[in-house]
């Protein structure tokens, strides 16, 4: 319907525009080099007839390209973050008025030399306008004005949402997160993510199907314990979801949430805020020293000879010396040592000395 109307308002616009040209031309071209009387008659009607016809057939042409137009400062405003098109307002503005003061003083003197002088006057105040505004726009693009008092009676949100992707989701941990009050502000899904873990729900992997099922219901959750957006902004230029997601985390400023490493390091170069659920878990487990006691249970035995392993509440392993006769059993160990690995935390330890004697 927008399309049918606006294709009718060009093709009403041009037809009257052609008729005038079409009068206008006849009016100080034609009728000047006809003499004949019945030709002069069939001229008057026929021309701006003419003009019009020919507007009515660019019409359509003109609308697409103005829509063609219209498609692509659409997607370049939406590449811009809110406070870079605040910033461009008010630099285009600036450089009008600039343009208008230099009329004022400059062009109103030219204009008054002569004819000519008007002309040359008017040209200059088109050039000077088109580029004040165009370097306005830039420069005040790039200031990136973050706020303005009072401007529509609404502040900039204290809190800045929170761009989560598909590792997250089918992870599930998000959910407790959000629970316990330790995520706050919006969460925001945008249209691509969801289509992504939809095509994993239904791939014919079984494993995949399962845990782009288990994505949805974590989804499902998050809308009943939180505020989710889900956002149908999308970037025709880009193919991969996480250059997606990196460059709407960098327009919005929001902070992106994910498990995904590759995509963790490529939006902190792009220098995007990452939050990183393995991260956080890492950084929550409980500090175990060297020399510390501690009570487990080996559940199986180590790579080494005689080694056992256990576990402790939040999943760390620990490997403990000569425990490999102890499986099934809970004792008391020393820790010797801790090592960091890119998996997470081992702890190494040994059997508590008095508990070595009285089996040995």
């Amino acid at each position: 319907m927008t399309t049918t109307m606006l294709r009718v308002l060009f093709m009403a616009l041009f037809a009257i525009a052609g008729f005038l040209l079409g009068r206008e031309a006849y009016l100080h071209l034609i009728s000047l080099h006809v003499a004949n009387q019945a030709w002069l008659i069939g001229l008057t009607i026929g021309v701006p007839t003419a003009g019009a016809v020919v507007g009515v057939f660019l019409g359509p042409l003109a609308q697409s390209i103005f829509e063609v137009e219209l498609d692509e400062v659409e997607r370049a405003i939406e590449r811009l973050a809110p406070s870079e098109i605040l910033g461009g307002v008010i630099g285009l503005i600036a450089g009008l008025v600039v343009a208008f003061l230099i009329k004022s003083v400059l062009f109103e003197f030219i204009a008054g030399a002569s004819v000519a002088g008007g002309y040359v006057a008017t040209v200059g105040y088109i050039i000077v306008s088109v580029f004040a505004a165009f370097l306005g726009a830039r420069v005040g693009s790039k200031q990136r004005i973050t706020a303005v008092a009072g401007l529509g009676g609404q502040r900039a949100p204290a809190v800045p949402p929170k761009l989560i992707d598909t590792s997250v989701i089918v992870d599930g941990r998000i959910l407790e997160i959000v629970e316990s009050g330790f995520l706050e502000g919006p969460l925001v899904l945008p249209r691509f993510v969801l289509r992504e873990l939809q095509l994993i729900a239904d791939s014919i992997d079984a494993l995949k199907r399962t845990r782009g099922r288990r994505g949805l219901e974590v989804l499902a959750k998050l809308q009943e314990v939180t505020t989710l957006e889900i956002v149908d902004q999308d970037y025709a230029d880009l193919t991969g979801v996480d250059a997606k997601l990196v460059r709407m985390a960098r327009e919005r400023g929001a902070k992106l949430v994910t498990n995904d490493y590759n995509l963790n390091r490529v939006a902190q170069v792009e220098g995007v805020t990452v939050l990183n659920i393995n991260e956080l878990a890492g950084a929550v487990k409980p500090v175990v020293l060297p020399g510390e006691e501690l009570h487990v249970t080996i559940v199986r035995d180590g790579k080494e000879p005689h080694q056992g392993v256990g576990y402790l509440d939040d999943g760390t392993m620990i490997v403990v010396e000569n425990a490999r006769r102890l499986i099934g059993e809970d004792t008391d160990v020393q820790v010797t040592s801790v090592l960091q690995t890119v998996a997470g935390r081992m702890i190494f330890a040994k059997i508590k000395h008095k508990q070595q004697v009285s089996t040995q």
